[in-house]
């Protein structure tokens, strides 16, 4: 009845055969949520219509606050926390909003981008790249998902510690609010939010609301921040004002599409380095690790990763299908392994291996830091390696890059369980924080998990592989969720860094940032979206029992 009544309107194809919303009811979390409907609308209008429709019934019918007509906004499906699953109507915008309108370049450096949320990445990046910019906050699945995702969830990657997150780089936003309007969201100065405040329209409230939200708790909202150098869960209330610029797109980064739905991006690009070297370091133990860290991040690298033990040994594992991620020679790859098999041979294999990738516009000074970075590196027990050349790198790259895919592919009777994916603590409390985390990952046997992340931000992904057709293995989820996100808090740490909230850390905010925080991002939501129209369930009104009843069976 619904998928006849939206077809009165929607310019846009609407699907909800059972192919379709098999495909709609997974992600690449451990979640399964089928949707009643998939709409892939046609234009902005296709989208006001929709929201507008959805206002009324809700109106009409009275329906309760977490009633089940929403919108839940979706562009490559690679969210890793069920963020764009949902039980209404599920809108896919990489079949129709997927343009490019204009890739620039500013005359002093750098540029912008104006695009639709549905662009996957690796194409936008393309086009970005014939003009010499970049979008330098890309995350490691740049290959599959797209750029309104990026901003959904503020994604970040290797090159965010040098360049920041994706909401350093979103200049405007295009988004459908809960009224069935489009609106701009943009930086306004002081004498520009002064106007805003004065309009008498559904935008002008939204203005004073949170403005005044904002204003009355900024003391709250600064000791909120999370310590760290990146953080993806909440709403980032405390980056709204700066003292200068008053700026929704803030709010919206990272928001998962719980405040109105994002039709258009206007990104700022930077200008790479012509040349890059990537050193590799191999720790037999994690003893040294800060003082190695330490010491590579005064030379200031681009990009400072890690993958551990079992993420190499998989990639030898199954060398025939990595080797195939690769696309290059097969007989030249397998040679170029040949150290790695080595190591696994002679019982030589790293407990970690560091990436640290160094730029510049000049190849011999380069050079220079990373000679230097030896001679201070030589008192630490250590190998130290630098790439011949790029496809060598791009051999250790594409490690790190997939060894979420390594698993996911790999193993069979069994899949990935990304749920305590994406911690972050200061690096300079891992020694100290590892030991307590391994001590807690050990007391549950002897189970196959990856480690990688971003060792310059001390940003980790923990990615098991668990039977989840055993009861036992879902009852775990929830204990272990429980004791490593008690262990990050008591460092000071945040629960997700890149991956977001979406149905598996939600329920966690309140214990992260307190009730009292917690009670502002219930109000930023009621100011956007009274009739909890867009992605219920997600970073506030979560429930816990309902995402564990959602677990994927297989």
């Amino acid at each position: 009845m619904l998928t006849n009544q939206l077809k009165e309107f929607i310019k846009g194809e609407i699907a909800n055969d059972e192919k379709t919303l098999q495909k709609y009811s997974r992600d690449a979390s451990l979640f399964e949520v089928k949707p009643e409907t998939v709409v892939f609308p046609k234009d902005s209008e296709d989208i006001k219509k929709l929201v507008q429709f959805i206002s009324r019934r809700k109106s009409a019918l009275g329906l309760p606050e977490f009633a089940l007509l929403s919108i839940t906004a979706r562009c490559g499906g690679t969210d890793m926390t069920g963020g764009d699953l949902g039980e209404s109507i599920v809108i896919d915008f990489t079949k129709h909003f997927n343009k490019i309108y204009e890739v620039d370049s500013y005359g002093d450096g750098g540029g912008y981008a104006r695009a639709q949320p549905g662009v996957f990445y690796r194409d936008f990046e393309k086009e970005t790249l014939k003009k010499n910019l970049l979008l330098p906050s890309y995350p490691a699945s740049r290959e599959i998902c797209a750029v309104g995702g990026m901003v959904a969830n503020n994604a970040g990657g290797e090159k965010t510690l040098a360049y920041g997150k994706t909401e350093d780089y979103i200049l405007e936003l295009k988004a459908v609010l809960s009224d069935g309007n489009e609106y701009i969201l943009k930086p306004l100065n002081r004498e520009e939010l002064e106007k805003k405040l004065k309009e008498t329209n559904f935008e002008g409230e939204i203005y004073r609301k949170i403005s005044k939200l904002v204003f009355d708790n900024q003391e709250l909202l600064q000791k909120a921040k999370p310590k760290v150098s990146k953080n993806s869960a909440g709403y980032y209330l405390w980056n709204v004002w700066d003292g200068n610029k008053f700026d929704l797109t803030k709010l919206f980064a990272g928001s998962q599409g719980t405040l109105g739905i994002i039709t258009e991006i206007t990104f700022r690009l930077i200008t790479p380095k012509k040349y890059s070297r990537l050193a590799v370091l191999f720790l037999k133990d994690l003893k040294p690790l800060v003082g190695v860290a330490e010491t590579v991040m005064r030379f200031k690298p681009e990009s400072f990763e890690s993958f551990d033990s079992h993420t190499l040994k998989l990639a030898l594992k199954f060398l025939p299908s990595f080797i195939k991620s690769l696309k290059q020679n097969i007989l030249k790859l397998v040679w170029q392994f040949l150290p790695e098999f080595w190591m696994f041979l002679t019982g030589g294999m790293p407990e970690l291996a560091l990436l640290a990738e160094f730029t510049g516009d000049d190849e011999k000074e380069i050079i220079s830091r990373l000679d230097d970075l030896r001679k201070e590196l030589k008192p630490f027990p250590i190998k130290f390696h630098i790439a011949k050349n790029e496809a060598e790198a791009k051999k250790y790259w594409t490690i790190r890059r997939e060894s979420f895919n390594l698993l996911r592919k790999s193993i069979k009777g069994k899949r990935t369980a990304p749920f305590i994916d994406d911690f972050i603590v200061q690096v300079e409390k891992l020694p100290e924080f590892f030991p307590k985390l391994n001590k807690i990952l050990d007391s549950y046997g002897n189970f196959t998990y990856t480690i990688a992340g971003h060792i310059g931000n001390g940003n980790f992904h923990i990615i098991p592989l668990m039977d989840l057709a055993d009861s036992k293995n879902r009852e775990i989820i929830k204990e272990l969720s429980d004791k490593v996100y008690d262990l990050v808090l008591e460092f000071g740490g945040s629960i997700t860094a890149e991956h977001n909230d979406g149905l598996i850390r939600s329920p966690y905010l309140k214990k992260m940032y307190g009730g009292e925080v917690y009670k502002l991002f219930e109000e930023t939501k009621r100011i956007f979206d009274l009739q909890n129209i867009f992605n219920p369930g997600k970073k506030v009104g979560a429930n816990l029992s309902y995402a564990l009843e959602h677990l994927v069976k297989s």
